[in-house]
């Protein structure tokens, strides 16, 4: 459970980060705002931020670290010590409490191509976007003072792994704030993200994960199977 999870937190959060660049506005349709989005974060270089994702009864928390184009790291806070590496090349999660480490790389993995610059894009061409109320901004929920613009994702074939995706972003910033996916098991997987900063720096080396002693190591587990 927590593995898949995982990943479908590095998908989500690399298809944020990696969009490509968009032409001018013209109508501010759906389409044509999640281009703007793309724009703004193809201005970044780096990003960190909180991260809190929710799926059923399981809650995960921790940090993401971003420097594009390519490289992105979340140390969870809880799991304690779990961390998800992309390092442009492969994936790596690390589980302490199995003491494992799971390595893929890009090149053997099947969705390799949501790991790269192309997130975003393919997010538009698999999945067909709308405004949820229309383009002025919305409470982020009942009762909030937060605001945000809506846009919800509806998958083009049965073939993708979340039937919808909600985008929550901040009319100011065009940052996504919260990203909501429902499974095609009916599950809904929350992420949360707060307390941004960016282009503060941060270490190349930060991206280099120092295997520890004794742990057992699993290469190019997503052909092993689901588990």
């Amino acid at each position: 459970m927590k593995k898949g999870l995982c990943l479908m937190v590095l998908i989500l959060v690399l298809a944020a980060f990696f969009g490509p660049r968009a032409q001018g506005q013209e109508i501010l349709t759906a389409g044509r705002y999640l281009e703007q989005v793309a724009v703004r974060y193809s201005s970044i270089k780096t990003y960190i931020a909180r991260i809190a994702i929710q799926s059923g009864g399981t809650q995960m928390y921790g940090t993401v670290y971003a420097m594009m184009p390519n490289f992105l790291r979340i140390d969870f806070t809880s799991p304690a010590e779990q961390v998800i590496l992309y390092n442009g090349e492969s994936l790596m999660i690390f589980l302490p409490g199995e003491r494992a480490i799971l390595n893929q790389t890009a090149s053997s993995q099947g969705g390799a191509n949501l790991a790269t610059a192309r997130g975003l894009n393919l997010l538009q061409r698999n999945y067909v976007p709308a405004f949820v109320v229309g383009p002025a901004p919305v409470p982020i929920e009942s009762g909030s003072s937060e605001m945000v613009v809506k846009l919800k994702l509806a998958r083009r074939s049965p073939g993708e792994g979340f039937t919808e995706i909600i985008l929550d972003i901040s009319p100011d910033t065009q940052l996504i704030r919260r990203i909501t996916g429902r499974t095609i098991t009916d599950t809904v997987v929350r992420f949360d993200f707060s307390g941004v900063s960016l282009n503060t720096g941060i270490p190349e080396r930060l991206f280099v994960f120092e295997s520890p002693p004794a742990s057992n190591m699993y290469n190019n587990f997503l052909l092993r199977g689901a588990d």
